[in-house]
């Protein structure tokens, strides 16, 4: 027997939260999240260190909007800029500050602190410590584990989106608008994959990090819901925009850990080994402050340049040794782990793929170009983000979408459940060899470092040719290892880190100018900040590319 509710909500981080709180106050709705991990707070939302965008003493929706295009680079969908600098703020007050009552830090006159980060024109991030994420996830689920009408699975991984068109019974289904009417899900403890059928279904799975060799992410950020969604048949936009921080602790046995913007944000400056201030070069307008795929080129050309294995953040010579601790905790703790007290000492640091700025098409309603399916969160491309995303901007587009999309399917009255009858079970999951990890692990390795090399900060029409003739090899293989083995989450991931691995490279190799996180060395247009170190009007939308 099928699963059924009204609502499928595919991760549970900020975006799939929202949305599932505003969709509980209708207490006679079912509501059910699926979340891979068995720990509820381990979702990309948990590690977002720096903060989220608030409204500063001197800020205005205006403001907002213009340092958001600005870190764009002329490639932001404007209505959604808007859209977010107008109800983001109060969203952050009304559900984070007074509903869930996340800890943010406050002064001594017991007042919000806000910092301010790269891009920012004022002073505008919430914070907690540098664990604002962890925070945010742990008071959003706290709240959902109190209503009754949503129900968390967890250690559940999701295989694919039903669709009436891939998978009725009904051959001439194939006729009709593709329509999302929920999931297939493997119930890892059971090792049995179950039909959840609902009306409407909500994308919320988190970024594509982990196609790379060196990621801030975590392990589930695989790419998921942009492979089932793309296989399924929705539309996928703006891929070729892969943010690299600038700013992960380059250390034995740190595994790229994220030293926030925020530390640069408290006046932290990059030096290259031997002591040179470089950021001055290039970005003069900004500095050590300039947008974060400037800043990672610039590491990554200074580090190509003179052979340097990393650079230096120096935080020591910017802000008291006593505040450093209490500012950063988590950063503090982990770089004393690995032998380095940042109180004293500059913080040795290399650029990782980080977050994902296109994704699966939504409009300002998170709908995506598929009935019954939403996106929201790091999965779904507004067009907030253009070609980079400004900084403390990631929390609050999942927050703003999420609630939209749980306010649109919550006034809907043509989303109806598929009959049950109509959609296959799928096949017995006990069928097939145990897939071989040794295999998993190999293939899972070629990928990451075909895309580290290939398509990362630097790319050109050479190495993105090379890519893909690799990656439509490797896929052959991966295909058939899928087709031809029992399921498990570790096999599962791996094909949809091969599907958003080709989607990806597939878009940079279209894309031949540099724009934001999409730098081509071999483009006419190409350099480090020409977009952002002017004070004249930003650019227009990329009709040329």
């Amino acid at each position: 027997m099928p699963y059924e509710t009204d609502v499928l909500i595919i991760g549970c981080g900020i975006a799939g939260a929202a949305a599932a709180l505003r969709l509980a106050q209708d207490r006679q709705r079912q509501i059910m999240i699926v979340t891979r991990t068995y720990d509820v707070v381990e979702t990309n939302t948990r590690y977002a260190q720096g903060g989220i965008v608030a409204r500063g003493a001197e800020d205005s929706p205006d403001l907002l909007v213009e340092d958001v295009l600005r870190a764009g680079a002329g490639l932001s969908y404007p209505p959604a800029v808007r859209l977010l600098a107008e109800e983001g703020p109060d969203l952050v007050q009304r559900i984070l500050v007074e509903g869930t009552r996340v800890p943010f830090d406050r002064t001594g006159q017991a007042q919000l602190s806000k910092t301010r980060e790269g891009g920012h024109s004022v002073s505008r991030i919430l914070h907690v410590g540098d664990a604002t994420g962890r925070a945010i996830q742990e008071a959003l689920i706290a709240e959902l584990k109190t209503l009754p009408n949503v129900t968390l699975l967890q250690g559940h991984t999701t295989v694919d989106l039903i669709t009436s068109s891939h998978h009725s019974r009904n051959p001439l289904a194939v006729y009709d608008p593709i329509t999302c009417h929920g999931a297939y899900v493997l119930d890892r403890a059971q090792d049995t994959i179950h039909r959840i059928l609902a009306p409407a279904t909500i994308l919320a799975t988190g970024g594509v990090g982990r196609i790379y060799r060196h990621t801030t992410n975590p392990p589930g950020a695989r790419g998921d819901g942009l492979a089932m969604a793309y296989r399924a048949g929705a539309r996928v936009i703006n891929a070729e925009y892969i943010q690299f921080h600038p700013t992960t602790l380059a250390m034995p046995g740190a595994d790229n850990f994220l030293i926030s913007e925020a530390v640069r944000g408290e006046g932290a400056k990059l030096f290259t080994p031997d002591g040179r201030h470089f950021m001055d070069t290039y970005a003069p307008r900004w500095g050590d402050l300039a947008p974060r795929d400037v800043v990672a080129r610039a590491i990554h050309h200074e580090m190509l340049e003179h052979g340097y294995p990393h650079v230096l953040l120096d935080l020591a010579n910017a802000m008291d040794a006593t505040r450093i601790p209490e500012r950063f905790p988590t950063i503090y703790r982990r770089c004393l782990e690995a032998g380095l007290d940042i109180t004293i000492d500059p913080i040795p640091v290399v650029p990782a793929a980080h977050y994902f700025c296109g994704g699966v098409q939504v409009d300002l309603w998170g709908r995506s170009t598929l009935e019954g399916l939403y996106a929201a969160g790091e999965v779904s491309c507004t067009g907030v983000h253009g070609a980079n995303r400004l900084a403390s901007t990631s929390l609050l587009e999942g927050l703003v979408w999420g609630d939209r999309a749980g306010r649109d399917i919550a006034v809907r009255r043509d989303l109806t459940l598929i009959d049950r009858a109509s959609i296959p079970p799928w096949q017995d999951v006990s069928e097939g060899a145990a897939a071989d990890p040794v295999l998993v692990y190999h293939d899972s390795w070629m990928l990451q470092n075909i895309m580290w090399l290939y398509v990362g900060l630097a790319r050109s029409t050479h190495r993105l040719a090379r890519a893909l003739r690799d990656l439509n090899h490797l896929w052959g293989s991966i295909d058939e290892f899928y087709r031809s083995t029992r399921l498990n989450d570790n096999l599962i991931g791996l094909r949809n880190m091969a599907q958003t691995a080709w989607i990806v490279t597939r878009a940079a190799w279209h894309n031949r100018g540099s724009r934001g996180a999409h730098f081509r060395q071999d483009a006419a247009d190409h350099d480090f900040a020409g977009l952002y170190d002017t004070d004249g009007p930003l650019p227009s939308a990329v009709s040329e590319f």
